[in-house]
């Protein structure tokens, strides 16, 4: 039993270490969306509570920048979803790696859902480590809670502050998932589907707009990947070399 107990304990304070760089890295732009919040109508205590309840990130941004224009609200449901489509797919890779959480794991594991959860939550999967729900559960909380926080200083300093680009800390995020998707670089196929992914993104953004242009380009991803055969285990072995 005391093994038993310093396992999971152990998962979980693993999974918190883990994400420190999330957290410091979206840091600035919950506070940016604490402040854009405001700057469109919002309470403080209102922008906390959307932070809290939909915790959707850049969905969060697109929101509020769509309330704040007066648009339909099938335009905003819409431009939503196209920001969070790519959570399906996510919930649909992780499946197998959580299956065996029990039904208020799993729907507290999928409001937890970030990019990084799911990058490092498949990257453990991968290399043969169990996803524990101690282990999401540090990993996640560690970056709801301060998320939350932040927001709500954004909020309050938010004109203070000013746009994160001025002090440079605008480039952190963009890096940290750099460093995600590089993580998977020894993945059969790695390089074509993500210079198409990005290739359709960068002119669905021209073309369409955002933010459009995410979901589409991860549907070209996933279309490559889908239409190309996997290399065969010798060949990824040689170049993994």
């Amino acid at each position: 039993m005391p093994n038993a107990a310093h396992a999971t304990r152990s998962d979980f304070a693993e999974g918190a270490l883990k994400a420190l760089p999330v957290i410091i890295s979206a840091g600035p732009f919950a506070i940016l969306f604490g402040a854009v919040a405001v700057a469109n109508g919002q309470t403080v205590a209102e922008a906390t509570l959307m932070s809290a309840v939909v915790y959707a990130g850049a969905s969060q941004l697109v929101g509020i920048e769509l309330f704040g224009q007066h648009v339909p609200l099938w335009i905003v449901v819409l431009s939503i979803l196209a920001v969070n489509f790519r959570h399906i797919l996510y919930s649909a890779a992780l499946t197998p790696l959580v299956d065996h959480f029990t039904l208020p794991q799993k729907l507290l594991s999928f409001f937890l859902l970030t990019d990084p959860q799911f990058a490092e939550t498949l990257a453990r999967g991968e290399t043969g480590h169990k996803v524990t729900f101690r282990w999401y559960l540090g990993f996640g909380t560690v970056i709801y809670f301060p998320w939350v926080v932040m927001s709500a200083i954004g909020g309050m300093l938010g004109k203070i502050i000013g746009d994160p680009a001025i002090w440079g800390i605008d480039v952190l995020l963009p890096i940290y998932f750099m460093g995600l998707v590089l993580g998977f670089r020894r993945r059969s196929n790695f390089l074509p589907i993500v210079v198409v992914s990005a290739a359709v993104s960068v002119l669905a953004q021209h073309l369409v707009g955002a933010p459009w242009h995410i979901s589409i380009g991860a549907i070209a991803g996933v279309a490559l990947a889908a239409l190309l055969p996997p290399k065969t285990q010798g060949v990824a072995e040689e170049q993994a070399s």
